[in-house]
């Protein structure tokens, strides 16, 4: 019965595309390849420039490429398009690393602006993305805390700036995209962006609803070395909605305005019902120690988050050379835990609420025909507030200047520098360089750019007493710092794309976790607070990581419209930490790979189209490789790999486009059965079939 609502609800969606959708033809393989040469890319600098004369590299992720490939949410999207992108689910959530280092250290920006927060890849409705741009490594210069791994920067189809004029669309123009898609394990997608244009103003509304059931791979626990019937899920069912409006207007005279706001409102649908086992042991009638199970409910709450988002800003263009301008917004987010039993006072519980506010003035100014000088001012207010403690609040005031140079005929350099300002730490800066020569259809590209990332409010103030294990914060912590040195080369032709870049980051000051000492404990009075903890742990600048890595690239476009590729990322990872010897009581250095980290990842792809009249096929391979995963907690993960194959059939009519899709997850039904709690490489069920209906029309 839950499958035939759910196929009905399909088709009624399908049904109300067909009233709506797109008209944008797809073009012939030799036009979207002139496409990818001159694709303007922002990310690396901060201002437009084409991908292949950016002095900073930055590989671009088209809207083509995630139409093809059934991507419906950016984690799906970078683990499938890219190498140097992985992750991991848990019973805690999905965490991303970049490049050998977790999310922490990886900047996610939607249309240049910082997102915050929890579910930041799950508030990215992939309807509306023109692009995906990814920038490798730190770029604290152009872009302040956090970017030390990398950047990442959704483009989405929202009017931009620069609004139409009316002199040049007097008539309304109209354009609606959506998207559904469903896959097994209740996997389903439905995703609508509107956008229209009527004189000097412009207009992007996008709504996208995502769900999913629970799923086990195995329904087995090991306890205490028995294996026992478990009801915790591997992947936790979900329901989350999200809406977002933009209007941009012309007021003349060369500015434009522009406000736009969000909402977005997650549940977990956890099983109520379910149960699993606990283990202890106690002494019998005759003196011996048996073993005894208990069975205890598995879940009590569900995990509830909102968040919303608001801002304005303006852009006053000056004349062909210069233009100003000015950005304020905030993001805003509540976690909450909702107890099933809505009865029970305290029925829900706050677990933190985060405000971050942003303005920013920034004037870019071209200086002739070989400067181009961008200079500005931001200003960040944070503010955390959880269960166990008041509201927290920490700013930061930052200045930055970069100049972007063509010395001579086939060489170019940017440089650049960031001051910042902050409230708890203090002052620092953080510069760029990098350079560029390009003879002919190669390119070689240099550079050097600083990583910075102060501690959060929740490292500094956040006292987790919920388990046994007691981490408290620390007021007294460092910014965590970082050196980012990178060479590329590139090639291109008509038909042919090699890419190969090496790089060296080296991140100092890193925050991890110390087991406090017995003293400590007894000074700080801890073991009387926490009388029952089992371990007392503070969070500290006790870590240093090194990671060297290596990406290539290659892609093929051959005749019959044939597209043939493959990328490869190996990172070589080494981090210093401090263990206490519980014994001796001695603090001890080790070294093993960054955590969660991954040495070798890699992606093949195949890809074939024709069209035949009024009606085009294509058909996409994709192979995403990865070696063994590093956990300091849980040890190794083993390799995995996955295949998918993707169909896309587009139908062209006289004023829109039918787009249905039919495809083939994970071919060769590649799954990890261990147990439940095992350090899993993939929490994927198994092979499955997904259906797609897509409508453009304008």
């Amino acid at each position: 019965m839950k499958r035939f609502h759910v196929a009905c609800t399909v088709l009624v969606c399908a049904v109300v595309n067909c009233v709506t959708v797109y008209a944008q033809k797809t073009a012939p393989d030799s036009i979207v390849r002139n496409r990818e040469l001159t694709q303007v890319v922002v990310t690396g600098t901060g201002t437009h420039n084409k991908a292949q004369n950016a002095v900073v590299p930055v590989q671009v992720i088209t809207s083509e490429e995630l139409q093809r490939m059934h991507v419906t949410t950016l984690e799906d999207a970078l683990k499938q398009l890219t190498s140097s992108v992985t992750s991991m689910t848990n019973g805690m959530g999905t965490t991303m690393m970049m490049n050998g280092l977790n999310e922490d250290y990886i900047l996610i920006l939607e249309n240049g602006k910082r997102l915050t927060g929890d579910d930041r890849y799950t508030r990215i409705n992939m309807a509306n993305v023109k692009r995906i741009e990814v920038l490798s490594g730190a770029s604290s210069a152009l872009y302040g805390s956090e970017a030390i791994g990398g950047v990442i920067n959704v483009i989405t189809a929202a009017p931009s700036m620069t609004a139409p004029s009316a002199e040049k669309h007097s008539e309304a123009k109209f354009d609606v995209t959506n998207t559904t898609s469903y896959t097994s394990k209740g996997r389903f997608t439905e995703a609508i962006a509107v956008n229209a244009e009527k004189g000097k103003l412009s207009s992007s509304s996008s709504f996208q609803h995502l769900q999913a059931n629970n799923w086990q791979v195995n329904n087995m626990e090991e306890v205490m070395g028995v294996l026992k019937p478990t009801g915790r899920v591997m992947s936790q069912g979900f329901h989350s909605n999200q809406l977002n409006q933009r209007l941009t207007w012309d007021m003349g005279k060369g500015v434009t305005f522009y406000l736009k706001g969000s909402f977005y409102d997650y549940h977990t649908d956890r099983p109520q019902m379910a149960s699993y086992y606990k283990g202890s042991t106690k002494k019998n009638a005759a003196g011996d120690k048996e073993t005894i199970y208990t069975e205890t409910k598995a879940y009590s709450y569900d995990l509830h988050h909102q968040d919303y988002m608001y801002g304005a800003g303006a852009t006053w263009k000056l004349n062909s050379k210069t233009y100003l301008e000015a950005d304020f917004y905030s993001d805003n987010l509540t976690s909450k835990r909702d107890s099933f039993d809505t009865y029970r006072q305290g029925g829900t519980q706050l677990t933190k609420r985060t405000h971050y506010y942003n303005g920013t003035l920034k004037g870019i100014f071209r200086l002739g025909s070989w400067n181009k000088l961008s200079a500005g001012a931001e200003y960040v207010h944070e503010t955390y507030e959880s269960y166990n403690f008041a509201f927290r609040t920490m700013y930061t005031l930052s200045l930055f200047a970069q100049d972007e140079m063509r010395l001579c005929k086939n060489l170019q350099g940017v440089v650049g520098v960031r001051y910042i300002y902050n409230r708890n730490f203090g002052s620092y800066a953080t510069p760029s360089a990098s350079l560029m020569y390009s003879p002919g259809k190669f390119r070689f590209r240099a550079g050097y750019s600083a990583g910075y990332r102060t501690p959060t409010l929740l490292q500094m103030y956040y006292e987790n007493d919920e388990t046994k294990n007691i981490t408290i914060g620390n007021q007294e912590l460092k910014p965590e710092k970082s050196n980012y040195y990178n060479v590329s080369a590139e090639y291109n032709n008509s038909w042919l794309s090699l890419k190969v870049d090496g790089f060296i980051n080296d991140v100092r000051d890193m925050i991890s976790y110390r087991v406090l000492t017995d003293a400590e404990v007894t000074a700080s009075g801890l073991d009387t607070k926490y009388p029952t903890a089992t371990k007392y742990q503070q969070r500290d600048n006790i870590d240093k990581a090194k990671v060297k890595g290596l990406h290539l690239s290659a892609t093929f476009y051959l005749p019959q419209n044939i597209r043939l590729g493959g990328a490869y990322t190996f990172t070589d990872t080494e981090a210093k930490t401090v263990e206490l010897n519980t014994k001796t009581q001695q603090y001890e250095t080790t070294t093993e790979p960054t955590d969660r980290s991954v040495k070798h990842t890699g992606r093949v792809f195949a890809g074939w189209g024709r069209t035949w009249g009024n009606y085009r096929l294509n058909i996409d391979l994709n192979g995403h490789l990865q070696s063994r995963r590093w956990s300091t907690s849980y040890g190794w993960a083993p390799g995995f790999t996955q295949f998918d194959l993707h169909t896309t059939h587009t139908f062209y009519l006289k004023k829109a486009e039918l787009i249905p899709g039919l495809g083939i997850e994970n071919i060769f039904n590649k799954r990890d059965t261990r147990p439940w709690n095992s350090n899993f490489s993939t929490l994927h069920p198994g092979r499955c079939v997904f259906v797609s209906f897509a409508v453009h029309i304008k």
